[in-house]
């Protein structure tokens, strides 16, 4: 009996050190998970920052090299063709303007205007939507704070020889990633139904996901010329001197 007993009890001993093992194992895998998982996030929110904040820099300064080239005109790729300033987003830098929303592009830490499912107008065109994207987190996150623009906020777009004021009108707070409409020459949703000259932001919401997309439109105010000390409009030089709320 005592031998049974003994038998009984190492046994139970055994299974009780294997399942200590099995949930030692368990609790390690899973903490192991969550340090990758902690890693990845710093990596798409920080480091991919970093990275494309150097290559947007490097396009900005290639675009203003090209602008000083008498030959640049000729050349069948330009870098970009100039520079989105938003006030509202509280940018101190310029956002660097180039071909193409496919997600490498837009790692650059650039926005891009659409050339698919609807290919963007530019802005010197004598009508149509110029539509653009840019990350909301990571990669440069150049809209991360598109949320806060409002009706009523300017959006210039500088280009080599011009400045083209817009002011929003609307907003789509949320949409389907596959919303086309929303880019189309007359932006469908905007309240607009004549053909003029918009201009279209567009961006992941909510924030760290792709699930949704948000959508600010405005309308082209004005074009001033371009001096020869590139002096920005009055809305631009009024959004400096107050800076970012």
């Amino acid at each position: 009996m005592a031998r049974q007993l003994r038998a009984v009890s190492l046994k139970t001993a055994t299974e009780e050190q294997r399942s200590t093992k099995t949930f030692g194992c368990l609790g390690n895998t899973l903490l192991t998970v969550a340090l990758l998982a902690g890693l990845f996030l710093v990596y798409q929110l920080w480091w991919t920052d970093i990275t494309a904040d150097k290559e947007a820099a490097s396009t900005a300064s290639a675009i203003r090299a090209a602008w000083k080239d008498a030959d640049a005109g000729k050349k069948e790729q330009l870098p970009g063709i100039g520079f989105l300033h938003v006030p509202t987003l509280g940018e101190t830098s310029e956002l660097a303007v180039v071909e193409g929303t496919e997600p490498e592009r837009l790692n650059e830490g650039v926005v891009g205007y659409y050339t698919t499912p609807v290919r963007s107008a530019m802005p010197w065109d004598s009508e149509g939507n110029f539509a653009l994207a840019a990350h909301r987190d990571g990669h440069g996150a150049k809209f991360h704070n598109l949320d806060k623009v409002k009706t009523g906020d300017n959006i210039i777009m500088e280009t080599k020889d011009k400045w083209y004021i817009y002011k929003i009108f609307a907003t789509l707070p949320k949409t389907t990633e596959d919303d086309v409409g929303v880019v189309e020459p007359i932006p469908v949703g905007s309240g607009r139904h004549t053909r003029g000259r918009y201009i279209t932001l567009t961006t992941c919401t909510p924030v760290f996901t792709s699930d949704y997309r948000m959508v600010v439109w405005g309308e082209l105010i004005r074009v001033d010329a371009m001096d020869e000390n590139r002096t920005p409009p009055p809305e631009l030089r009024e959004s400096d001197q107050s800076g970012p709320e």
